[in-house]
Formats: C-alpha cells, structure tokens, sequence
C-alpha cells in the first residue's frame, strides 16, 4: 500500500473528531442500555425473589405488572429503558431513582464493564460503583451474573477483515477503593471500516503500557479476524508501534498529539 501524505491524515483526523470522548460512547450506547436494563431486572428480582417468566412456585404474593417506559438523559444522547413494575407497587428503582432522568457521568464506569483483564470480583466492585446507595452482596452477585454473558459476548464476536484506520487512546473513570475515589483507565480501540462506519473494537484494562500488553491487544484482535489494518493512529503510547510491526507489518503509523478519549 503507498503511504497516504501526512497531511490527508491530519485532515482526516480533525474532521472526524476522534479526539471526541462522544465518538467512542455513542458506539457503545447500546451496550450502556443493556448494562442498566439488566441492572433493573436484578433488582426486580432481588424485591419479588423470582426471574421473569420463572412459572416456580412463587414465595411472595406479589407479581410482576409489566414496564413502563422510561426515557433518560445521558452523554451517549436519550436512551430508553424499560422500567419492571410490581403489582403492589413495592419496586423502587436504585440505579435509576423513580425521579431521576440524567445519568451522565456514569458512562465511563459502564464501558469499564466490558474491558478485557477485568475479572469477576472488578466487574462486581464496578457494579457497587454505579450505585449511590449501598445494595446487598446478593443484588451485587446478581448483577454480575446477568452481565457476564453480555461482556464475554461483545469481547469474543467476530471482527471485519479489513479496517481503514484503527486509533488508540485511553478513557479515564473514577471508582471508590479503600473509601477512597481513585481514577483508572481503560485503552479503548477505535476501528474506522472500509465504509467510514466507525466501531469501538475492544477495551483493555493493563497493569501498564508495554510492548507485550499492545501485543496482546492486536493479536486479538487478528484472532476475531483482523486480518489489515491501512492505519494505525498511536498518541506514542510506551511499546505500540512495536507491537504493530510484529503483528501488522504493513500497516502505516501515524503519530498524533496525546488527547485522551475521557478525562477524569
């Protein structure tokens, strides 16, 4: 492939916006939606004690009523949820307050969520992170449970062969440890398809930035079956462009200015 001129590059770039944190939330929207709907129907559960469409003995006279609808305010734009209801009227909502209706600044703890390296007991202390309340380890373990499966589905689906740009950067959130709030990050890859349609490949949580984590990083991606990468856009992240030669040794590289996808 001939090398594209610096120049198109950077022109490319700006107007695209892949500095935009909003460019890497908006692909995940829906992926934010199913993450707090089955946060809601956990918490259903948790109140009645039964799952939706379990026809087991029932311990509690009180039933299931259908949804109502509920619309919320995010940075990802409206997302629409469907509230469980309860006969007796019982259920209060705890991840989403009856009156709430904004729930920006949450997002970046839900994408944590489907990170790769995060393990059953991180998925569980972020779960506790996206509630102001304190909910029971029974709720929590609940949550998790219903969530794994979305997470190992979105990491594992396959990819397209052929991407024209793929760019690297880090998105930055806040969880509480040890009654302390510390700020972590997540290194988010933003794949750009023949069709200019862009796609959030994966999300990685690394103990540090090092050729042998980048590594990782491509070659599963080569694993879901990226097979090109035209360009790779890198901010000089420790050990990437390394980790790009061995894996995609045809591929472009294209340095650009550090802007993180999500500040803190």
């Amino acid at each position: 492939m001939s090398n594209i001129p610096k120049e198109v590059l950077r022109n490319y770039i700006k107007e695209q916006n892949f500095s935009n944190p909003n460019e890497v939330l908006a692909a995940m929207k829906e992926m934010f939606k199913d993450v707090l709907q089955e946060a809601l129907e956990a918490e259903m559960y948790e109140q009645l004690g039964y799952d939706r469409y379990d026809m087991s003995d029932k311990e509690t006279p009180n039933r299931r009523n259908g949804y109502s609808k509920k619309t919320i305010k995010s940075e990802l734009g409206p997302v629409d949820l469907n509230i469980p209801r309860d006969r007796h009227g019982d259920y209060e909502p705890k991840i989403i307050p009856k009156y709430q209706r904004n729930v920006t600044g949450i997002e970046e703890k839900v994408m944590a969520l489907y990170a790769a390296g995060m393990t059953t007991r991180d998925i569980s202390e972020q779960i506790k992170n996206l509630y102001d309340v304190d909910i029971s380890a029974d709720m929590v373990s609940n949550i998790t449970n219903r969530i794994l499966p979305l997470v190992s589905e979105w990491q594992n689906r396959p990819l397209e062969k052929r991407y024209s740009f793929v760019f690297m950067d880090a998105i930055h959130y806040k969880v509480r440890e040890d009654k302390q709030v510390v700020v972590k990050a997540a290194y988010v890859v933003l794949g750009v398809n023949m069709d200019g349609i862009k796609e959030v490949l994966s999300i990685w949580i690394g103990a540090n930035e090092s050729s042998r984590f980048w590594l990782s990083v491509l070659n599963d991606l080569k694993n879901r079956g990226v097979q090109e990468v035209l360009i790779f856009c890198v901010d000089g992240l420790n050990g990437f462009k390394e980790a790009i030669g061995a894996v995609y040794p045809f591929a472009q590289i294209h340095d650009v200015l550090s802007t993180s996808l999500g500040q803190a």
